[in-house]
């Protein structure tokens, strides 16, 4: 059982916050702290010591989902890096992603190809490009594919 490093910490921080008031984000989904949604009702503020909180619950909820489908060994790198890409699109679009069947085979270069596929959100009934969506995959992509991290 892999658990996230700082690194994962660091590369999740950067693209998601933190925000203490609730807000509406690209897709219409309302969230607070770094990225977190579910609860988020209009209107809530939160401290900043609830973020921090609310962002180690779910980075381990993704943490989790990661250890729960990869059958392949990873390195450090490439389990921070997937922490952030389920952390951000949920267990689901993880599960049934061919980025995880990719990987699940041990086709590491052909897993990694597939983190620029997923730069894509709904808004008003559009899927649309969304730059940071691009920045983060790529961010993501390097992070996997650094193998200064034993495997």
């Amino acid at each position: 059982m892999m658990r996230p490093s700082s690194a994962a910490y660091e590369l999740i921080k950067e693209y998601e916050g933190p925000r203490l008031h609730a807000y509406q984000d690209s897709a219409g989904v309302w969230t607070i702290g770094w990225g977190h949604t579910g609860d988020v009702k209009r209107g809530q503020s939160i401290t900043i010591h609830q973020a921090e909180a609310l962002l180690a619950l779910d980075i381990g909820i993704a943490a989790a989902a990661v250890n729960r489908h990869v059958e392949a060994p990873l390195s450090q790198n490439m389990f921070d890096a997937l922490v952030s890409f389920t952390f951000n699109l949920g267990e689901r679009r993880l599960a049934e992603s061919t980025l995880l069947k990719k990987l699940n085979l041990r086709d590491y270069a052909a897993a990694a190809a597939e983190f620029g596929k997923w730069v894509k959100a709904t808004i008003k009934g559009k899927k649309v490009t969304l730059p940071g969506l691009v920045r983060r995959r790529a961010a993501e992509r390097a992070m996997f594919v650094n193998q200064e991290a034993n495997r």
